[in-house]
């Protein structure tokens, strides 16, 4: 039985005013037994991973690769500057030392020679898997906007015939092409933030139908190209993407933070960023999959945390590789569904 207690009163204008009070509320019916069922891919930090020895330095870590034999290359901004860990992460080896100056991204061509994109030094080595250089694009140690100068790379892709197409870069606002034997062939873009302009094309990747996606990081999407250089589409307001990779089924993966705008204190865009993601997409740009990760404090990053996520890599159980550049690490998260 519910009990209601009205009360009236008069103002000095008349105006009467009423409260109620309802004295027995009623329960809630109890909620159903929903599934506890996990519907989505997730991703669960291995803090055990890797086994770093004394000897491996690391610093800012911008780039990770993982080969077909699914040993895990990282790319850090310390000595060794290259270092190889197998899927268990015991470390193997690492080089570059005597060569490198600022490391920025890691990539194979399908000989398995490794790329080394080295913005700090304005160059891009191809080298053996032991470490020898095979070929030098730019002038190390000399910047400029010409055929044989790069300003501060950022990525390369290679294709099946051989052909280079390198972002250039943080100086530089365009995509170089280079032909198998290194000769230039074009280059395309501009600061600005128009189609075929760029604000820090900061990484770049190719489909299997030769389209070249790139990270446009400055301006909030990823446009895509053909290897011409012709503007084929872009995609906006997705996040601000730091790196593109794009797995053998054509889907892209991407990583960064969710779209920011510019603050005062901003030198480029999302410095420092407000979240961490990695996010999958169709060649549509339709997003197929998205997963968030904590942002670390600086110098308190926990395991599972990142800060200043910069490159992503995957093996062939689906396994996620990610590296920061506050964090200065590389870890490991288990797909799990």
């Amino acid at each position: 039985m519910k009990r209601y207690f009205v009360f009236a009163g008069w103002g000095m204008v008349g105006f009467v005013w009423m409260g109620i009070c309802l004295a027995e509320a009623a329960e809630n019916p109890p909620l159903p037994p929903y599934p506890r069922q996990a519907m989505t891919v997730w991703y669960e930090v291995d803090p055990t991973w890797p086994t770093k020895p004394p000897e491996a330095a690391w610093g800012q870590m911008p780039g990770v690769a993982v080969d077909p034999k699914d040993r895990v290359w990282i790319f850090t901004r310390a000595k060794p500057p290259v270092q190889v860990y197998d899927a268990s992460g015991k470390y193997l080896f690492g080089w570059g030392e005597d060569f490198i100056k600022s490391a920025h991204q890691i990539r194979f061509d399908r000989q398995g020679n490794v790329w080394l994109v080295d913005a700090g030094n304005h160059a891009v080595f191809q080298c053996s898997q032991d470490g020898k250089v095979l070929r030098t694009l730019g002038a190390p140690g000399k910047h400029g906007d010409d055929q044989q100068h790069f300003n501060l790379p950022t990525d390369v892709v290679i294709t099946p015939k051989g052909d280079i197409f390198i972002t250039d870069g943080y100086g530089n606002s365009r995509v170089v092409h280079f032909d198998a034997q290194g000769r230039f062939v074009k280059a395309w873009g501009k600061l600005g933030t128009g189609p075929g302009e760029f604000s820090i094309p900061h990484s770049i990747d190719m489909d299997s139908q030769g389209r070249l996606y790139v990270a446009d990081r400055n301006n909030v999407r990823i446009q895509v190209f053909d290897q011409d250089g012709k503007f084929l589409a872009e995609w906006r307001n997705l996040l601000v993407p730091w790196a593109v990779r794009i797995d053998q089924k054509d889907r892209i993966w991407t990583c960064g933070s969710s779209p920011m705008v510019w603050r005062k204190e901003d030198e480029v865009l999302g410095c420092p960023p407000k979240d961490q993601l990695v996010m999958c997409l169709d060649a549509t740009g339709k997003v197929l999959q998205l997963w968030t990760f904590p942002k670390g404090q600086d110098g308190q990053e926990k395991p599972g945390e990142l800060n200043w996520l910069h490159s992503l890599a995957w093996d062939s159980q689906g396994n996620l590789y990610l590296v920061d550049i506050i964090g200065k690490r590389v870890q490991k998260f288990l797909r799990r569904e």
